[in-house]
């Protein structure tokens, strides 16, 4: 992302007469939160930032210290180009303070920097990333009646989203986004349009802006885009399979010619830090009662703790090496789904596999068994463990947990799991129609 300075989005808002600029920043679960500014009002912002009630965010902070500054990161400015030709509206990310000029530390922008300043205490000072994330169309929000019933990479009729696509990647390519795929998924009605791997904290806010014009296209079509992880019983849910690596000095740390496969020393430790934190990590990545519907076995969202270089069963993937291409040397972490907070899932991986790194974690053997195949009994004694449930054994695993309260810091942590808490016992009190269909007739 090429740098711009205050005095670059100045002149740009002056030249392509952009009259409201929006200020983006997230809440902690990972909600895109946004108030618009007048052009006149730009300069002062981009020097002093712009106030605004901390107290009314989800996970920050309380109303007897709610006084917020929302400080626009200049090099984030773009115009949307679905806006006006006169009096055009661009956005800006915002780093989040306190009135005293301090970084927030419930800001999940600031979390996720503080676990790039780790890696680059360590000796890392790029930490890629290439989330794929996929999303379902529906006719409206009120309901789940499909827009096709293609299935995976179907090119036929069937696929009635294709020109939604076409628009979205185009939307996405002039915010400055670099597009690699775009296809029909497994589901119906279920879709993927995969960005161009980038520095995590790019990446993040790359997420954000991706999410965002997926549901403006679908809205200016008159249908619904979805992120939520498993909205349809009977198809496969959503994922956000995320491919990582670390650079330093220009050179892929997780490339060596002398290793099996190809997969340094540090490579094979950070896959193992991630695979030992996976259970307490997961309330980070699958945070919605709605994510553990879809890590189940059967629906191709990997549930078991395990990595291989081929078998999609495994949470972690290692894509195979091509001679001259050094730099894709990479994992690939499968289980997380796209309603997760962007900016904390990438911090809380990035720590665990640090974490690995440090504590010099061993490897297990890679196991290419398809392991929904297996019996309970047989990963077992193979020493498989599976990801939580659901969420509620997701919290009693977070509870415990240095690393998330490392990643996240004490402030961010205890907010982010009271949250979690209210929502399992939200969650638990409901009764589903399953339930009345099963049990009210016979009882």
């Amino acid at each position: 992302m090429a740098t711009k300075t205050k005095e670059d989005v100045l002149k740009q808002a002056k030249d392509e007469d952009v009259k409201f600029i929006r200020l983006w920043f997230t809440d902690i679960l990972g909600t895109l939160k946004s108030f618009a500014l007048t052009v006149s009002e730009l300069e002062d912002a981009l020097e002093g930032g712009a106030g605004f009630d901390g107290s009314s965010i989800t996970g920050y902070n309380d109303i007897e210290e709610s006084d917020m500054i929302a400080m626009p990161d200049p090099s984030t400015f773009q115009v949307f180009p679905w806006s006006p030709e006169e009096n055009r509206v661009a956005r800006m990310f915002c780093d989040v303070q306190t009135p005293d000029g301090d970084p927030y530390v419930g800001d999940p922008r600031h979390i996720l920097r503080r676990a790039l300043d780790r890696a680059r205490e360590m000796g890392y000072d790029t930490f890629n990333v290439g989330p794929e994330l996929e999303f379902f169309y529906f006719k409206d929000s009120t309901s789940t009646e499909p827009l096709d019933y293609g299935t995976y990479f179907d090119l036929t009729t069937l696929d009635a989203a294709t020109p939604l696509r076409r628009d979205t990647v185009l939307s996405l390519e002039q915010m400055g986004l670099r597009v690699e795929y775009s296809h029909h998924e497994v589901g119906i009605s279920q879709h993927e349009i995969d960005l161009r791997f980038d520095e995590a904290l790019n990446m993040a806010d790359n997420v954000q802006t991706y999410k965002t014009i997926v549901k403006e296209v679908a809205t200016r079509h008159g249908v619904y885009a979805t992120f939520m992880p498993k909205p349809l019983r009977d198809q496969n849910g959503s994922g956000m399979h995320t491919h990582q690596s670390l650079f330093s000095g220009g050179k892929n740390a997780f490339f060596d010619p002398n290793e099996k496969g190809y997969l340094s020393k540090e490579a094979q430790a950070f896959i193992a830090g991630q695979l030992r934190h996976a259970r307490e990590l997961s309330i980070i990545f699958a945070q919605n009662v709605n994510s553990y519907k879809r890590l189940v076995p059967g629906y191709e969202a990997p549930v078991y703790i395990a990595w291989s270089r081929q078998n999609r069963s495994s949470l972690v993937r290692v894509p195979g090496f091509h001679p001259g291409q050094e730099k894709a040397t990479r994992m690939e972490l499968r289980c997380p789904d796209p309603s997760a907070n962007i900016y904390l899932t990438f911090a809380a991986l990035l720590h665990a596999g640090l974490e690995g790194i440090e504590k010099g974690y061993e490897l297990p053997e890679p196991n290419e068994r398809n392991l929904y195949d297996l019996s309970a009994t047989e990963r077992e004694k193979m020493g498989v463990q599976s990801l939580p449930s659901d969420l509620g054994e997701a919290i009693k695993e977070a509870e415990g947990s240095e690393l998330l309260q490392k990643a996240l810091g004490e402030h961010a942590f205890s907010r982010l799991m009271q949250l979690k808490r209210d929502e399992f016992e939200e969650y638990r009190i409901q009764v589903t129609p399953y339930e009345l269909e099963k049990y009210l007739p016979v009882l």
